[in-house]
C-alpha cells in the first residue's frame, strides 16, 4: 500500500474521533450545573446510571465493569471534575468513539491482507476507546503540576495570616479568595464541606483524596495530627511552609541538572550540523576543486 494513503487514512480517525468527543461535551447548562450540585461528594460506591441520563450513559454504565467507573471517577477527581464531562458523559463516549475506531479500524484492514495493517487497525480502535481516558489523564497531571507549584506560596500565605491573628480556616478562606488556581479551589471546597456539615478530618482526608500530591498529602497528615493533639497550628505551618521551600528549590535543582542531558540531542542533531556545514563548506569545495583538475 503506498504509504501517503496509509498515513491519510491513519489521520483520518483522528478529526471524527475530536469532533465526536466535542459534541458529546458540550455543556447543557442547566442540566450540567443541577447535576453537578448533585453529585459533587457523592461516594463512588452509589454511583449508578442516573433515572434523567441519555440513553448512551445508561449503555456506557452497563458496559463499563465496577472497578473501571472507580478508575474513571478517580482521573475526573484529580482533573478538578470539569463541568462539561460529567462521568455520565464520559462513559457515554467511551463506546462511540471505540465503534468509529473499529470502523476505521475495519476500513484499514479490509485494503490490506497485510499483518502490519491488521495491528494497524486493532490499535485504531484502542485508540478511539482510550481518547477520554488519556484527556482526563492529561488534564488531571496538568492540575496537580498547577497546585505542587502553588503550594509553597500558598503555605506562606496561610502562616502569615495564622500568625497575624486569624484561625486556621480563616487562613485557609484568605488563602482561597486571594489565589486563583486549582489549590485554591480545592480549599475553598474543603471549607464548604465543612459548612455543609462535614467533619473537619473527614474534610482535610477528602481534600487528600481529590490529589495525588506528596506534599500537599503529608500537610493534610500533619494538621490532622495537630487537630488531634493539641499542637499549635502556627508552629504546624512554619516546619510545613520551610520545608515546601526546600522541596521546591531541590526540584528547580532537579530540573537544571537534567536541562545539559536534554539540550544535547538537539544540540548535536540541528545545530552541529549546521556548523559543520558553514565552517567546512568551502574547504570541502575548495579541496574537490582542486583534486578535480578543475
Amino acid at each position: 500500500m503506498n504509504p501517503s494513503l496509509l498515513v491519510s487514512l491513519l489521520l483520518v480517525p483522528l478529526p471524527i474521533a475530536y469532533l465526536a468527543w466535542s459534541f458529546l461535551s458540550v455543556d447543557r447548562k442547566a442540566q450540567s450545573a443541577v447535576r453537578d450540585l448533585l453529585t459533587r461528594g457523592q461516594d463512588i460506591a452509589e454511583a449508578g446510571p442516573q433515572s434523567g441520563g441519555s440513553a448512551l450513559e445508561l449503555i456506557g454504565y452497563r458496559l463499563t465493569p465496577g472497578s473501571y467507573v472507580q478508575k474513571l471517577d478517580r482521573l475526573l477527581s484529580l482533573a478538578g471534575r470539569p463541568p462539561s464531562l460529567p462521568l455520565g458523559r464520559v462513559l457515554a463516549a467511551k463506546p462511540l468513539l471505540g465503534l468509529f475506531g473499529a470502523l476505521f479500524g475495519i476500513l484499514i484492514s479490509a485494503n490490506s491482507s497485510s499483518g502490519i495493517l491488521k495491528l494497524v487497525g486493532i490499535f485504531v480502535v484502542l485508540l478511539g476507546y482510550f481518547i477520554p481516558d488519556l484527556m482526563l489523564y492529561s488534564k488531571g497531571q496538568e492540575r496537580q503540576k498547577a497546585m505542587q507549584l502553588e503550594l509553597a506560596n500558598t503555605m506562606d500565605q496561610m502562616l502569615i495570616s495564622v500568625e497575624a491573628g486569624l484561625g486556621f480556616e480563616g487562613a485557609m478562606a484568605r488563602a482561597g479568595e486571594n489565589g486563583k488556581g486549582p489549590l485554591a479551589e480545592e480549599l475553598v471546597r474543603t471549607l464548604q464541606d465543612m459548612q455543609v456539615g462535614r467533619s473537619r478530618r473527614e474534610s482535610y482526608l477528602a481534600l487528600a483524596e481529590r490529589t495525588n500530591v506528596p506534599e500537599l498529602r503529608s500537610f493534610v497528615q500533619a494538621v490532622i495530627q495537630a487537630d488531634t493533639y493539641g499542637i499549635a497550628i502556627s508552629r504546624v505551618l512554619r516546619v510545613q511552609a520551610k520545608v515546601m521551600r526546600v522541596k521546591r528549590r531541590q526540584r528547580a535543582e532537579e530540573k537544571a541538572m537534567k536541562l545539559p542531558v536534554m539540550v544535547l540531542f538537539p544540540l548535536l542533531l540541528f545545530i552541529f550540523p549546521v556548523l559543520f556545514i558553514a565552517i567546512l563548506g568551502p574547504a570541502v569545495i575548495n579541496a574537490i576543486a582542486t583534486f578535480s583538475g578543475g
